[in-house]
């Protein structure tokens, strides 16, 4: 799934297109529903932003559009004209470039679905005290592993990053909230931050655990262990020897 990195580096990538009449299609069946090339199509795109997974793209008239990738979602920017081969979701073309995405499940015009979203881990600066003061508030019995991936308290993690900033900070996925400290979590958000902000300026695909089952932990040596977490199952990695924390018992 595209994590917070993906969406502000999309949004750095849009941004030539920031000041121009923009054309709109909607060149998949789907997304043509929305009727969103029929109120955009000519308007002035005034700015894009990045809003944990979200994007969201202002125009003149107050109009905002609203595009989360899911799981397959990207955005590409190509030089005008750019042969095709598939529908995409949506399509802005101006200044001799075209913004396009591809399968985009999530379009719409309003702002409405980010009106719940927690602070930014990528925000400038990130507001880590409020991070943490919004997972104490959470129930204090949730795992961290899971709660790190609910974007009320903190907008923009997802599994990549859930994972790697947990075994950089040396904490495990299956420790309740109430038995980490707020010291740990600063840790843990820290990381988080550091380690998107490295990907956003120059990605790579290197990781230390995440779908590393199986394989010697790069710190101890420690065989890394997956397992699926919380009620979406999205699979935990990561190194019993040096993760902080005792694993929960499967039920």
């Amino acid at each position: 799934m595209p994590e917070g990195d993906s969406l502000h580096r999309a949004a750095r990538k849009l941004q030539v297109l920031v000041g121009e009449r923009v054309g709109v299609e909607t060149p998949h069946p789907r997304a043509a529903v929305s009727r969103v090339a029929e109120r955009l199509d000519g308007r002035k795109l005034v700015g894009v932003e990045a809003a944990g997974k979200n994007l969201l793209l202002s125009f003149e008239g107050g109009l905002v559009l609203r595009s989360h990738l899911r799981m397959t979602g990207r955005w590409q920017l190509v030089k005008e004209g750019t042969r095709r081969v598939g529908n995409p979701w949506l399509v802005l073309r101006g200044g001799g470039h075209e913004a396009v995405l591809w399968n985009g499940p999530v379009l719409e015009l309003s702002a409405r679905g980010t009106l719940r979203l927690g602070p930014d881990i990528l925000g400038d600066p990130p507001d880590l005290d409020r991070m943490v003061a919004n997972l104490r508030r959470e129930r204090q019995t949730r795992e961290l592993g899971d709660a790190l991936l609910d974007q009320r308290l903190v907008a923009g993690i997802g599994n990549i990053w859930k994972t790697e900033s947990l075994w950089h900070a040396q904490v495990s996925p299956w420790r309740r909230l109430g038995d980490v400290t707020d010291e740990e979590l600063m840790s843990v958000l820290g990381e988080a931050t550091r380690l998107m902000r490295a990907s956003l300026e120059q990605w790579n695909d290197s990781r230390a655990v995440y779908r590393r089952a199986g394989r010697p932990c790069p710190r101890c040596a420690t065989p890394i262990r997956s397992r699926g977490q919380g009620d979406a199952n999205r699979t935990a990695y990561w190194c019993p020897g040096c993760q902080r924390g005792e694993e929960r018992p499967e039920t």
